[in-house]
């Protein structure tokens, strides 16, 4: 699935395409995604200018002159800019035609993502407004994670995957910023140090910062705006590596399941 890195990537690939471009035409192909695309969007959006092109965890938000788009990617969804004159693929499944002979195009093999449209304040969306802080925020800290972490009982990959608690923080990036700070992704939530809460917060934003900047992580069908592929693959510390060598003290990386999730740790850095 996307994640935060990859929706990121996305965001700035589209954004100097978009904003400020007046919508054409929206073409829908197949309104039933993980909600039925609202009918009224085809009607509304023609002849409004995208403003800008924001994220809100995993959400892309195209701010409109009278509401808001929100698209998520769901599991193998992707965006990208393509001339309108192209011919739609099989999994083509929305088409935002702006002035200039371009589209923004939706692809989603599964039809797991979504796209909607408000007219009120996005953060008050239902699907928005019980977020928690973005990674980046000023408001994430090691202060932040031990506040909300006193007396649960939740292992600590699990409360950081909570998007309540802090938004983007998928199953690729709790692996690898828990191996960054030296953390069993295992260990109850409530039974770690506010200095060790410290260090994961840093990682968190130096392993989100590091995907970013590489463009994302691409391990099936993920591409960017402009169709490349991500390459944090290429810098994972122990996500899919089970049985190889750890980076660091190069004892054997483990594999197990935890909260249905694939989860991968070093038994000799992280406790």
């Amino acid at each position: 699935m996307p994640e935060l890195p990859e929706v990121e990537t996305t965001a700035r690939g589209i954004r100097p395409l978009l904003c400020g471009k007046r919508v054409e035409r929206v073409v829908v192909r197949r309104r039933k995604l993980r909600w039925p695309i609202p009918s009224r969007l085809a009607r509304v959006l023609p002849g409004q200018r995208i403003r800008a092109v924001d994220r809100r965890g995993k959400y892309l938000l195209f701010q409109a002159e009278t509401g808001t788009m929100l698209i998520h990617l769901g599991m193998s969804g992707h965006l990208r800019v393509v001339p309108s004159d192209n011919p739609p693929g099989p999994h083509d499944r929305l088409d935002l035609r702006i002035a200039g002979g371009r589209c923004l195009r939706l692809t989603d093999p599964r039809c797991f993502g979504c796209v909607l449209w408000t007219e009120a304040a996005v953060n008050e969306h239902p699907l928005l407004a019980h977020l928690g802080p973005e990674p980046f925020d000023p408001k994430f800290s090691g202060h932040y994670l031990f506040k909300i972490s006193r007396r649960r009982r939740t292992s600590i990959k699990n409360l950081i995957m909570d998007g309540r608690m802090v938004v983007g923080i998928g199953n690729i990036y709790a692996n690898e910023s828990l191996h960054w700070a030296g953390i069993h992704p295992g260990r109850a939530s409530g039974r770690i140090s506010r200095q060790r809460y410290d260090r994961l917060a840093d990682s968190v934003r130096h392993v989100l910062t590091q995907a970013i900047e590489a463009g994302g992580t691409t391990l099936q069908d993920y591409v960017s705006a402009s169709g490349k592929p991500g390459y944090f693959s290429m810098s994972l510390q122990v996500y899919n590596r089970a049985g190889q060598p750890c980076p660091r003290c190069r004892r054997s990386i483990r594999k197990s399941v935890l909260g249905g999730r694939a989860t991968y740790y070093c038994p000799g850095c992280q406790r």
